[in-house]
């Protein structure tokens, strides 16, 4: 079957594995939010938003509706957030949000990645003047007229909308907030009739660390590493691309 079928094999497995830990971390946000604000999406905006952004990556219905049902048993286990932060290879600042039923292995887990790659943890509170956490809501552009939308989302507290490319090379419209109003502008938005793809609180960097092929490369060890952790809800770094 030749380079090709492997190469086309290699891509799919790649795909799938990405889905998956996609799917185990909206789930654990599913739980989250129930445990946080109810079953109902009607009622529990968090538990709305989780659902809509599992739609975004074709999350299958029976898995969304499994991770209700689950989180609304009263035995079921809640997930503690935590944040920690360090410094990659080469002097880049990265940032890891986690969500976790074992504090003790989950800094035990991170750490050991900083350390072997050559990195360092450090103490919570020491990247606040990198990165902003931001309110991001992302939705399809071509049915909106951007220039007046902007306009009309001023004062659910809009501070930046824009276009940017997804994954597949498509547009997709992004309004930005601060991370306060992330509830003023879900609101807005819905007021609207605009079908979010996705609603997130992002951690935005202020300022950008320039690195060549082969430290950012060094750097991406660390981040492959920690994105493939269970416990791991999303990493941020502030490589100039």
């Amino acid at each position: 079957m030749g380079r090709a079928f492997e190469f086309r094999k290699e891509r799919k497995f790649k795909r799938w594995a990405k889905m998956a830990i996609q799917f185990t971390r909206l789930g654990k946000e599913i739980v989250m939010a129930v445990k946080d604000g109810g079953p109902d999406p009607d009622t529990n905006s968090r538990l709305r938003t989780v659902i809509q952004n599992s739609k975004a990556v074709n999350m299958p219905k029976d898995r969304v509706d499994a991770a209700i049902k689950r989180a609304s048993n009263k035995d079921e286990s809640n997930y503690e957030e935590l944040v920690y932060e360090g410094y990659a290879p080469h002097g880049v600042p990265v940032l890891v949000e986690t969500a976790t039923d074992n504090t003790n292995r989950t800094v035990a887990n991170v750490r050991s990645y900083f350390t072997k790659t050559g990195g360092s943890l450090g103490k919570t509170g020491s990247l606040d003047f990198i990165f902003s956490r931001k309110s991001i809501f992302r939705f399809e552009p071509a049915d909106h007229d951007l220039e007046e939308l902007e306009f009309e989302l001023i004062d659910a507290g809009l501070e930046e909308l824009y276009i940017e490319t997804d994954e597949n090379g498509h547009d997709i419209a992004v309004a930005q907030t601060a991370f306060e109003d992330f509830g003023k502008m879900q609101k807005a938005l819905e007021e609207k009739g605009i079908e979010v793809k996705s609603a997130k609180l992002e951690r935005i960097a202020q300022s950008h660390t320039k690195v060549t092929e082969e430290q950012a490369a060094d750097v991406m060890k660390l981040i492959d590493k920690l994105e493939e952790d269970d416990d791991v809800q999303a990493v941020y770094h502030n490589m100039e691309e």
